[in-house]
């Protein structure tokens, strides 16, 4: 009998025999006390006495697979003689319990760097029906075809695989939904909820805004020179930057409150004479183990201001002339430098 035979449904039986008659003949039929069954005589036109097997509440297979009752046939004597047999009830399965996942919702975390192939997380569910009904099959509900791309999950183990390659910057966390689909349709939906972590696969990048060049030699300092942005697509550790200037001592670099921008300013006053430009090398390097760095380099030209005045290659010049030394007569020849560029260093002599 089906488990989702509706109450109120009869099964024949038959009828038992006796071959006394009158009172000493079949009466009716008796049934061992149980929660589902009960018997009943229906008479037939020749007088016999059949019995009749009526369901009185729903059956449920999961919770009684069988049925062993005790039919006991008696007659009208006194005291009356009986006759039993055993009626063997099998309760067939009904597609009435779907799929029942483990957990409602799963969790896994899956560093950037795994490579596709790896085993992820096997999700599972369990159907309390039998056969083909309890045949539990897996699959991916509606979502994106980007993520589609990224997982692959086993049809018959619930094996959930990565197939490409995972990118942190590009997506921190995945949520797929997940189906269970008995062979008779029923469904149940899980959640899996997959965390990327960030691997140090960043190196710092350092971008030059600005930068003023060439700069006036009596520029005070603290004088801002350049403007750049440092940036670490990683996070954590791995995306928190230091940086480094190392080259000529005139210029220093300053953070900015935010953190993602450093200038470059004056440290000390410049002297064109002494330098004309100045090669630095900025160097980033962030927090990840082993550290990642990204460099830039950056030249500053020195631009001149009249700083120097005209020194003379003697402070003091001692002449000897005769008297009689012609007019127009070159008597010596002085002469002074200026350190300067351009016009700046240009002499003249009055």
């Amino acid at each position: 009998i089906n488990e989702f035979t509706s109450p109120g449904a009869r099964f024949h039986l038959g009828m038992a025999e006796d071959a006394d008659v009158g009172s000493n003949s079949l009466q009716g039929y008796e049934l061992e006390t149980n929660g589902y069954f009960a018997v009943e005589v229906k008479g037939s036109h020749d007088g016999s006495k059949l019995a009749e097997l009526v369901l009185r509440r729903p059956l449920d297979r999961e919770s009684e697979q069988t049925l062993r009752l005790l039919l006991t046939a008696l007659d009208g004597a006194d005291p009356p003689r009986s006759g039993t047999a055993q009626l063997w009830i099998n309760v067939t399965d009904a597609n009435d319990n779907p799929p029942v996942f483990a957990q409602d919702r799963y969790r896994a975390s899956l560093r950037e760097d795994t490579p596709p192939g790896s085993r992820m997380l096997n999700v599972s569910a369990s159907d309390a029906d039998a056969g083909t009904n309890a045949h539990i099959t897996y699959g991916f509900g509606k979502m994106p075809e980007k993520v589609l791309q990224k997982f692959v999950v086993d049809v018959e183990s619930g094996m959930i695989t990565l197939q490409e390659p995972l990118d942190f910057e590009d997506t921190s966390a995945f949520s797929l939904p997940v189906e269970a689909r008995d062979g008779g349709g029923l469904v149940a939906h899980c959640e899996v909820e997959v965390e990327v972590l960030d691997v140090n696969d960043n190196a710092p990048e350092i971008t030059i805004l600005s930068l003023s060049s060439p700069v006036p030699e009596d520029a005070p300092a603290g004088t801002v020179v350049a403007l750049l942005k440092v940036r670490d697509r990683d996070s954590g550790e791995n995306g928190h930057v230091s940086c480094e200037l190392s080259g000529e001592e005139p210029l220093s670099i300053v953070a900015s409150p935010g953190g993602s921008y450093k200038v470059l300013v004056l440290a000390k006053a410049l002297d064109r004479e002494e330098a004309a430009f100045h090669e630095l090398v900025l160097r980033a390097s962030d927090g990840g183990d082993p550290a990642r760095t990204g460099t830039a380099r950056i030249r500053v030209t020195v631009l001149d201001a009249n700083d120097n005045a005209p020194v003379f290659s003697q402070a003091e010049y001692t002449v000897r002339v005769p008297e009689d030394v012609p007019v127009g007569s070159v008597l010596i020849t002085v002469t002074a430098i200026d350190p300067d560029e351009g016009l700046n260093g240009q002499v003249k002599y009055s």
